[in-house]
């Protein structure tokens, strides 16, 4: 979790930046600072402004309007104050607004905003990336221009301009599509009205359409996430708990990563942070489970309970930790999570999934994959 500043200069009749404010954000260890726009005072140029008068406080924008700009522009600006900042400080947010100020402001069509998004910010990362010249044939947007009044004169380009850093791209969202798009191409998500548990399903479709939750996100949400784990937490369940605040487990929970054996460590390496060198090295070579009682022991789990007693002693918990005061168990979550970050912990959790990845390479993961294609092809059949 980290604590941020939000601007709201694009409601003012007259601009005056915080500085000071901000500045003082900064002195106290703030994330970020953001800033809007709707039609007045336009969300970029606040930050440019900042970045003179900032050493370190990351500078977003939630959210840069869709239709305000085209997306090579956007990721020109988005380099351009990254640079003056120094590098690695800017977070770019995007979002659709809505129809009134799409049509009666920018003079757009509303259309297809969930395809327009996804063709805008495949292009706002081939700028920012650099990797070759632009090109993208999209159902909304297409690079180079071939549609109606075209030259036919449009080159593939490249922006001259390198980035200091890689600049992540965040998506604003409501609706269930564009909060699905958001999980499967964004770097970040920028929640609109959220409160329910309406947004987890779109969430989960778009992270499988990726190939996975990114490793990490219950760490830095906000409010406490609690598991509660009984039976067999196998493999990709116990990463999900681990990333977990608190982990309570029933005695006799059985609790295994036994895919070392036949693929690949977990890419949510928690074993050594959690538990340790000596026994995260035990159990990542041989991939053999725990009981509850044990994970208890040796850090995995905060406690555990007879099974019995598992739901109604958790719950316990969960009233205690809501009894406090919500803005102070956000800061009081922050400050053990900092800690671990001064550790090296959060370092040590992602180098692990470079090797996870590299793991997937090998002879034997590959002899793995195919035996198990073989299987269900067989199965099919029969």
């Amino acid at each position: 979790m980290h604590i941020a500043l939000r601007m709201n200069l694009y409601r003012a009749a007259t601009l005056t930046v915080p500085v000071g404010l901000v500045q003082a954000a900064e002195d106290l260890g703030y994330h970020s600072v953001w800033s809007a726009e709707a039609y007045g005072a336009d969300a970029l140029s606040p930050l440019a402004y900042l970045a003179g008068f900032t050493r370190r406080i990351k500078l977003g924008t939630a959210i840069a309007q869709l239709a305000a700009r085209p997306p090579a522009t956007l990721a020109m600006h988005a380099l351009t104050i990254d640079a003056l900042a120094g590098g690695g400080r800017v977070i770019i947010g995007v979002g659709v607004s809505g129809p009134q100020i799409v049509e009666g402001w920018y003079g757009q069509p509303w259309g297809h905003p969930t395809e327009r998004l996804r063709d805008y910010v495949a292009i706002l990362r081939k700028v920012l990336d650099r990797d070759a010249p632009v090109t993208h044939d999209g159902p909304e947007i297409s690079l180079s221009y071939s549609g109606p009044g075209s030259s036919g004169q449009g080159k593939a380009l490249r922006s001259i301009l390198h980035a200091s850093a890689p600049i992540p791209v965040w998506l604003a969202s409501g609706g269930p599509r564009n909060t699905e798009l958001c999980a499967e191409v964004a770097d970040g998500w920028l929640p609109m009205a959220l409160g329910s548990d309406a947004h987890l399903a779109p969430l989960e479709r778009g992270w499988a359409r990726r190939g996975g939750r990114p490793a990490g996100f219950d760490w830095d949400l906000a409010k406490p996430v609690i598991a509660q784990v009984h039976g067999y937490a196998i493999a990709g369940a116990t990463e999900l708990a681990s990333a977990c605040d608190l982990v309570y487990v029933a005695d006799d929970a059985e609790i295994s990563y036994p895919v070392v054996r036949i693929m690949s460590p977990p890419d949510w390496q928690y074993h050594t942070v959690l538990l340790g060198m000596r026994r995260a090295m035990e159990l990542m070579l041989t991939g053999d489970p725990i009981s509850g009682v044990e994970a208890a022991a040796i850090g995995f789990a905060n406690r555990s309970f007879p099974a019995e007693k598992l739901e109604e002693s958790v719950l316990a918990v969960a009233a205690r930790v809501a009894g406090v005061p919500s803005d102070l168990t956000q800061i009081n979550k922050r400050s053990v999570h900092r800690a671990f970050d001064v550790w090296g912990a959060r370092a040590a959790i992602r180098a692990g999934t470079e090797l996870q990845a590299l793991a997937g390479h090998t002879q034997t993961a590959a002899e793995h994959r195919q035996g198990l294609l073989d299987r269900l092809k067989r199965q099919t059949r029969s």
